[in-house]
Formats: C-alpha cells, sequence, structure tokens
C-alpha cells in the first residue's frame, strides 16, 4: 500500500502536469517551442507533462517565466489561494482564440479541475467552429445567447435560436456554425470523462 506522501506527491505531480500542458496549450505552444523559450528540453517537458517527472525547482521557475507566472502560482494548489478568483476581460492569456471569423475566451481558470471547461464562443455571419472527437465520454452543453447557430455532432444536426441550449457528444466530430446575417454568441461548457488519460 503506498505511503500518504507518495499519494501526495503523485497528485501534485499530476496537477502541475495538468498545469503546464493547459497553458501551454491555450498559448498556442508546441512542446519545442516552450522548450526555446524556457531552456528546458522537450523530452523533459513531454515527461513533466505526462507526470513522469517532477521538475527541480529551477526548472519551474524557467517554465513559470515563460508564461510570465509566479512559481507559486504554476505550482500552489487551488485551495491555497484566495476563495475567489476572478478572470478579467480583458486578460488576454484568456483568450484562446480570436481572429475574423471566431473569438474563443476561456471563462474558467487555468488551474481548475481538469474535468470542466467553459468559454465564450463569438462567431461572425458564415463562420463555424470544426472540432474533431475529443476524449471518449466527453459531452458538450452550448447556449446561445445571441444569433441562431447549427450545432452537428456525429450525423444529428440541430438549429439553436437565442436562448436555446444543446447538450450533445463530443467524442465524436462537432461543429458550431452560424449560417445567418448577424454575429453569434453563446456559452460553451465541455465536461470531461473522469476516467480520460
Amino acid at each position: 500500500m503506498p505511503k500518504v506522501t507518495e499519494i501526495e506527491n503523485e497528485s501534485a505531480s499530476q496537477a502541475l502536469a495538468y498545469r503546464v500542458k493547459r497553458l501551454r496549450k491555450r498559448k498556442g505552444q508546441t512542446l519545442e517551442s516552450l522548450a526555446s523559450s524556457c531552456g528546458v528540453s522537450r523530452s523533459m517537458l513531454s515527461q513533466i507533462e505526462r507526470a513522469q517527472a517532477n521538475p527541480t525547482l529551477a526548472v519551474a521557475c524557467r517554465i513559470a517565466q515563460a508564461f510570465s507566472i509566479s512559481v507559486g502560482e504554476l505550482v500552489d494548489e487551488p485551495w491555497t489561494r484566495s476563495a475567489i478568483e476572478f478572470i478579467y476581460g480583458d486578460d488576454p492569456t484568456h483568450l484562446y482564440q480570436s481572429n475574423d471569423e471566431c473569438c474563443i475566451r476561456t471563462l474558467s481558470p487555468l488551474n481548475m479541475e481538469k474535468d470542466i471547461e467553459f468559454y465564450e464562443i463569438i462567431l461572425s455571419a458564415g463562420a463555424s467552429l470544426q472540432s474533431a472527437a475529443h476524449f471518449e465520454g466527453t459531452r458538450e452543453l452550448f447556449t446561445l445567447s445571441k444569433g441562431g447557430v447549427e450545432i452537428v455532432a456525429g450525423d444529428d444536426l440541430s438549429r439553436l435560436t437565442k436562448g436555446d441550449s444543446a447538450h450533445y457528444r463530443a467524442d465524436i466530430r462537432h461543429s458550431i456554425s452560424n449560417n445567418g446575417r448577424v454575429i453569434a454568441k453563446g456559452y460553451l461548457v465541455v465536461t470531461y470523462n473522469n476516467s480520460r488519460a
């Protein structure tokens, strides 16, 4: 039977692995580009992201610097912080994607538990957000606050108007499309099966 300290170390390692991977993906970085910006080898970063290595303090500091956060923000457990965590509307670190067709802003904290994500989605007229299948058991809940969209999940299609919500499988190909003439805006909640790798 593993000791409590071994369980705690494993949990901390998994939390760090999740944070590093999420921060890297949010910034649109590859392992190679992160390695270049922080001076930590790609193989070491890969091991950290898979919770197969515990970085030294120096390595953790370099990774945190590359993300423009403190090492405390990188490694602290969420419950050691304030009971309230703000996400400011003008915080560029929470802007997941932004172009003429689609704007995706993360509304959930970057350190939030890995079984749920929350986004604001804005689609220009004629724009579409196409997604490949996510992890098995992943579901999405989309609520439309402005305009109209079509949700496709596999072979099924549903049309939403302002105020409507759709809950659908996201472990198959899926999309949110604005076939209208005005901007569509909505809120997306992604839930993951706890058994995902």
